[in-house]
């Protein structure tokens, strides 16, 4: 089913496919892994399968879920919807052609915008010529350390309307990052018991590159013990500056008392 989201960025989430392998720094402490051991536990049937122990986990196994593709049909309200928070729909062990099928269902439901986030841009360059773009597809990276910044000459190579990074949890500085090519950048901290700390420099210099190079910039959270602990401020301010597809977005900031 599709479940309301307490995610800044977005409104609601579906999962046509579950599961998922570790494969970067950025993965270390996976909230979805740790969800999808509770899951299980609770019996919830999508999470039963466990995935391999040395990058996976109980109840976490790359599933495909046929049965989740008509949800979106279902919701007849417009709604901002984050495609696979349990997945990556580019995982090498998700068929092309259920990748076709989530695709075919985002081109059916315009009234919806969907945001697909991976760290497999390869594959999803590879395949970028065999799926429909709609205008309602937006599409990112993560990349949480200079290490993955080759992942946005992959993002570039994909049609969508709106290209953007996920720099979350950002784990290092992204010296002299270029965004050309990008229409948005989410920056954030890592939370949980074993968070990893954000330096506010980081943030920053994202914040100013997004500045100088006219890219909307939404700063998530510092992180902590909870996604909440330190707040969402930035210098007095909150970044909320959202993407319009095929136009140039208006910057909103949000001055705090």
């Amino acid at each position: 089913m599709g479940d309301k989201s307490a995610i800044e960025w977005t409104e609601a989430t579906w999962n046509p496919t579950t599961g998922c392998d570790r494969i970067s720094p950025g993965c270390d402490n996976c909230y979805a892994l740790t969800l999808a051991k509770r899951l299980k536990a609770m019996g919830n049937a999508k999470y039963q399968a466990d995935g391999d122990p040395r990058t996976s986990g109980p109840g976490f196994a790359v599933t495909e879920h046929p049965q989740s593709l008509s949800l979106p049909h279902r919701w007849s309200a417009p709604r901002t919807v984050f495609v696979n928070s349990m997945s990556d729909l580019f995982h090498a062990r998700v068929t092309d052609g259920f990748i076709q099928q989530v695709f075919r269902v985002m081109e059916e439901t315009p009234r919806h915008t969907y945001q697909l986030l991976t760290k497999r841009p390869r594959r999803a360059a590879k395949m970028a010529a065999l799926l429909p773009w709609p205008k309602n597809v937006w599409f990112g990276v993560s990349v949480e350390s200079e290490e993955q910044l080759w992942r946005l000459d992959e993002l570039r190579k994909v049609p969508s309307a709106v290209r953007f990074i996920s720099a979350e949890p950002l784990l290092g500085p992204l010296p002299n990052v270029d965004l050309a090519g990008i229409h948005w950048l989410i920056a954030g901290g890592e939370s949980g018991p074993n968070h990893r700390p954000l330096d506010p420099g980081w943030v920053r210099e994202l914040r100013d590159a997004c500045a100088s190079q006219a890219v909307p910039f939404f700063f998530k959270q510092w992180g902590g013990r909870t996604p909440k602990s330190n707040g969402r401020e930035l210098d007095g301010l909150l970044y909320e500056e959202m993407p319009i597809p095929a136009e140039r977005p208006s910057p909103i900031l949000v001055q705090l008392s």
